[in-house]
């Protein structure tokens, strides 16, 4: 129980060159699915360099097809060689023993709206005339009715997800994990963690507290309504290494938009001391790339493609230290 409370909170934080592998055609199942048959290699490799010390960084990507098989010869190769991985930046919140205690009787409704409010109460008329027609298509429980419109928005993502033969979870950062583990390459973690001085009194707060999270949840449908083949365009690309389609596709920034609606809850900002951490934990990993560089010859890293593709990001950071950083060659 207590495992399962710190979870909770932790989620309020939301909270080289190509393989040989041939790419396998997507092939549609029905309509609003996609099943891809075959194996992927998905994008290559960026490779950050100084001298001959080498750190390879391979983009991972979400939502992709369930029936996705993935296997990169390349990421196999290099992980063999690596003494090093750098596991992506994380963000984590600590409550200790008797904060996790104090926390459980705020569990209860921590996903309701404050005052007993319903959805219909708290969001515009016309965006909740469209949040119901999805779902209804997607057959999201009326339970969802009474939740914040960011908890019910990642409910209705993950239904229309499934609906159309995605998944969220990371199959190909397991199987690459399983690699790294075969090969017994020593880990390095980028992770911050923030202490939570009084979980329980977070928590209540952040119950009867307010929350801009209105865009999160209109840009979680505008996304369901029109970027679903989108979506499959992109994994698609993703999966035979087609960053320059993935940069023509552009969508509705749904996950910073929800993250966001988290960090302007009040509660959870000063609670868990969310200013500034996502700078300190950009800057814990680019302190651990530069180890990883100065110390060993091959190191290898996983992080999102989103952020790997952002201009204000880590690999823009190590260009400017005076790094070596080349693309893949399709990108």
């Amino acid at each position: 129980m207590l495992r399962k409370t710190c979870i909770a909170l932790c989620l309020l934080l939301s909270a080289p060159a190509w393989a040989q592998t041939e790419a396998a055609p997507a092939v549609v199942d029905k309509p609003g699915t996609v099943l891809v048959v075959g194996q992927r290699p998905g994008p290559g490799m960026w490779k950050i360099s100084k001298g001959d010390h080498v750190l390879w960084v391979f983009a991972t990507y979400s939502p992709l097809p369930v029936k996705m098989q993935w296997r990169s010869q390349q990421v196999e190769a290099i992980i063999s060689q690596s003494q090093l991985y750098l596991s992506p930046p994380t963000l984590g919140a600590s409550v200790g023993l008797w904060g996790g205690l104090k926390m459980l009787p705020h569990m209860v409704g921590m996903r309701k709206n404050p005052g007993g409010a319903m959805l219909r109460d708290v969001v515009p008329p016309e965006v909740y005339a469209r949040w119901r027609v999805l779902k209804a298509k997607y057959g999201v429980s009326d339970d969802a009715e009474s939740e914040r419109p960011v908890f019910a928005a990642e409910t209705l993502y993950r239904a229309g997800l499934q609906h159309a033969g995605f998944a969220t979870g990371d199959e190909v950062a397991t199987a690459i994990q399983a690699l790294l583990t075969k090969n017994n390459v020593k880990v390095m973690n980028s992770h911050v963690q923030l202490d939570v001085p009084n979980p329980g009194k977070t928590l209540k707060e952040f119950k009867q507290g307010s929350m801009d999270d209105a865009a999160c949840f209109k840009t979680t449908i505008e996304r369901l309504e029109i970027d679903i083949d989108v979506m499959r365009q992109r994994a698609n690309a993703w999966s035979k290494g087609d960053l320059g389609e993935i940069r023509k596709l552009s969508f509705a920034d749904r996950e910073a938009a929800c993250q966001s609606a988290m960090a302007s809850s009040p509660a959870l900002r000063d609670g868990l001391g969310l200013e500034g951490a996502e700078k300190r934990v950009r800057k814990l990993w680019l302190e651990a790339a530069e180890h990883a560089l100065a110390t060993h010859t091959t190191s290898f890293a996983m992080l999102k493609l989103s952020n790997i593709l952002r201009t204000d990001y880590v690999m823009t950071d190590l260009q400017a230290r005076g790094y070596t950083v080349l693309r893949p060659l399709k990108s």
